[in-house]
């Protein structure tokens, strides 16, 4: 779509360069869904590609994904790479409702920002133990988990003109063992239901990640493999009003699939 109110495209070599802010501004990534529909009140886009972030970064600590990295990139990193959780990556890069153009331009850290409930890339994330680096205006940077940050449907902490920059996946996290669980109402659809269990090797801890059927990320920890009776109670401590009500399923389905992925993942990370 065509943004007709747009007068200025700033296209700044460090991000430092905007040392203000206003609400007619927007930051430009992948834009897939800037460009979905109007925008009345935006007169100047910030494009991030001209920052040049590198996309994916492997340091001591474990994966850093640049929030302008694009899912496409992401997705074929994964499929070359050997860590135990690479194909929970890739099966949450195609767990998109998108075309091929958007699939191909969609940005990791746009995903995030937009805090939809079926954000598959706020499902991997969370599941993974994410960390996400953001930049204040008013300077320096502060760090906050994925399930922290995402706080109910398209709501989040990000602050007006805050950045952000990074999301950290840590080793530990990368090397666990993993099982996928995902619902649609039609094969190419939004996720009505993404659950995500991890389970540590070497300590056992177990975690259960439940999104796209609540309205923001949320995570069970167990000590151990959990019994199917613990898992149940996680589940029943979830308030309904936290279960999404739309066109794709009604809170009372979204319930019954939750119980139902939930311990499937139980008994396959038990075997």
């Amino acid at each position: 779509m065509d943004l007709n109110t747009i007068s200025e495209i700033k296209r700044p070599a460090r991000a430092e360069e905007i040392t203000d802010w206003h609400a007619s501004w927007a930051w430009l990534a992948g834009g897939t869904w800037l460009f979905s529909e109007p925008q009345v009140h935006t007169n100047t886009l910030i494009d991030l590609e001209s920052l040049a972030w590198p996309s994916l970064v492997i340091t001591e600590k474990g994966l850093e994904i640049a929030a302008t990295c694009r899912v496409v990139e992401l997705d074929i990193f994964a499929r070359d790479s050997v860590w135990p959780t690479a194909p929970l990556v890739s099966e949450c890069c195609r767990s998109f409702l998108s075309s091929f153009k958007i699939w191909n331009e969609a940005t990791v850290g746009g995903n995030i920002v937009m805090s939809l409930p079926a954000g598959p890339m706020i499902s991997l994330a969370t599941a993974l133990e994410g960390v996400l680096t953001l930049w204040p205006r008013s300077g320096g940077e502060r760090q906050e988990s994925v399930g922290e940050f995402v706080t109910g449907n398209h709501e989040n902490t990000l602050a007006p003109g805050e950045l952000l920059r990074s999301i950290s996946l840590p080793w530990h996290a990368l090397r666990k063992k993993h099982a996928f669980r995902r619902f649609t109402l039609t094969h190419l659809g939004r996720s009505e239901v993404l659950i995500i269990g991890t389970l540590c090797p070497e300590h056992g801890e177990f975690l259960l990640t439940v999104t796209a059927a609540t309205l923001r990320p949320l995570q069970f920890a167990f000590p151990l493999i959990p019994s199917s009776e613990e898992i149940r109670r996680a589940i029943d401590s979830i308030p309904p009003g936290q279960f999404l009500a739309d066109t794709h399923g009604s809170p009372e389905h979204r319930r019954h699939l939750t119980y139902y992925f939930s311990e499937q993942i139980r008994e396959q990370l038990s075997s």
